[in-house]
């Protein structure tokens, strides 16, 4: 990082270099002076302007050098530090942690880095002129300061309009069929209204740039030469973007401990789940994997993705040979070609199909654990009964059921009836 900001301090004194020399260079020439009078400067100001990309380049390639290297490092840390917990967090924190790392990383490489180039050019320009010294000092001290001391957190204004957003694009149909389009509509449109103008009063760069300007009509009072206020207009310029700078603030990822899995043996073979609705039997099946090691047991996921049929099964077990990826389809009665786009979240393919892929990943996955929550809903009785089987035949170690079909009961070993607090047992079946 050092070697990025020693080059980045050249590229921008070169800049502003290129900027004075240039100035003073037109005003001479309009002296007519003898041509021996310009060489210098001439030479200077083509000298200054090669140097100033290379060394911008130079800059850009070090400080990502620099970056991805403290990333990788940072990165592992992290890794050893989840590898070291009792139990695996959330996908929820895990999305937070990643977006903790990376933001890290973006304000090294985009707040700290840039701060500090201007620091050293500005410590540099600022001999010349006291007006000057005085200027800088606001633009990249007391600018970026007050931007940073008390902003104003509109994480939750972003969060209120993402859901907003997400509820007009997935609830079209329904709040159009109910009326409530233009409703929604409009309290979006507000809400980004609103994020917009507080984004912008709390940015100081309007203000950045009225000293830069107020700056350079001092020093034309003073009667300072004009190649002095352009290259401390240049200067200015490097400084204007801190006084929008922001403070990052890290997103949560404490968690409480996952909640265990009440008494419930875990018992070989096949055992069915059922009781009213409200009586936990989801809940259940999450504690019992969140206990399960992540190679023992599978929950089956029943999120689609926006691609192919082979794909969304895949995810499975990516190395699958296609004999094993029929011999699952089979299994579940799957209909649909293996090239098939299933829309976001399945929408090109109907929910019987949906609920067979989802089966089919499961299938392919084969883990000692298998834990299924409604696994045929959307098919009809007949078919989900011949499915059902057919995937506990398959089962080679434990599957644990969710299901309200009792008609399905005697396809298992054990049935666990789940009721009131004090009210369920299990027994088995016959």
């Amino acid at each position: 990082m050092r070697l990025a900001i020693f080059v980045g301090v050249l590229a921008e004194l070169a800049g502003v270099g290129l900027t004075a020399t240039a100035t003073w260079l037109v005003m001479r020439a309009a002296e007519h002076p003898p041509m021996q009078a310009l060489t210098v400067a001439i030479v200077a100001v083509r000298t200054l302007a090669l140097a100033k990309g290379a060394l911008r380049y130079l800059e850009r390639l070090t400080s990502h050098k620099a970056v991805l290297g403290e990333a990788v490092e940072l990165r592992g840390r992290v890794y050893d530090d989840l590898v070291g917990r009792r139990h695996v967090p959330s996908g929820t924190a895990l999305t937070r942690i990643v977006t903790n790392v990376d933001q890290h990383l973006d304000t090294k490489l985009r707040a700290t880095l840039p701060w500090i180039t201007a620091g050293f050019v500005s410590a540099v320009a600022a001999v010349f002129s006291l007006p000057l010294a005085l200027g800088l000092l606001i633009n990249v001290a007391l600018l970026p300061w007050l931007a940073i001391r008390r902003p104003e957190d509109l994480t939750p204004l972003r969060a209120k309009l993402t859901e907003q957003t997400a509820e007009l694009v997935h609830g079209k149909e329904e709040l159009i069929a109910y009326g409530l389009f233009d409703e929604k509509l409009s309290a979006a449109t507000k809400t980004a209204k609103v994020l917009s103008r507080k984004e912008r009063t709390r940015d100081l760069t309007p203000f950045a740039i009225a000293v830069q300007f107020g700056t350079a009509l001092l020093l034309l009072a003073q009667h300072e030469p004009a190649w002095l206020i352009t290259a401390a207009i240049a200067t200015f310029e490097i400084t204007i973007p801190l006084a929008a700078l922001t403070r990052p603030t890290p997103e949560p990822t404490d968690e409480p401990e996952p909640v265990h899995a009440p008494e419930t043996p875990l018992r070989q073979g096949r055992t069915a789940i059922v009781g009213p609705s409200g009586t936990g039997k989801t809940t259940l099946l999450n504690a019992i994997a969140h206990q399960l090691e992540p190679s023992k047991g599978a929950l089956a996921d029943a999120h689609v993705f926006h691609t192919t049929v082979r794909t969304n099964v895949l995810l499975a077990k990516p190395d699958a040979t296609q004999e094993e990826l029929d011999r699952a389809a089979e299994i579940t009665e799957l209909d649909l070609g293996w090239d098939r786009v299933v829309g976001e979240r399945g929408e090109e393919i109907s929910g019987g199909q949906r609920q067979r892929l989802i089966l089919t990943r499961s299938v392919l996955a084969n883990p000692e654990v298998l834990l299924l929550d409604e696994p045929t809903e959307g098919l009809d009785p007949e078919q989900a009964d011949r499915v059902l089987q057919k995937v506990l035949d398959d089962c080679q170690g434990t599957a644990l059921v969710v299901t309200h079909r009792e008609e399905q009961l005697a396809l298992f070993d054990h049935v666990h009836h789940r009721g009131p607090v004090r009210d369920e047992h299990v027994g088995r079946v016959g």
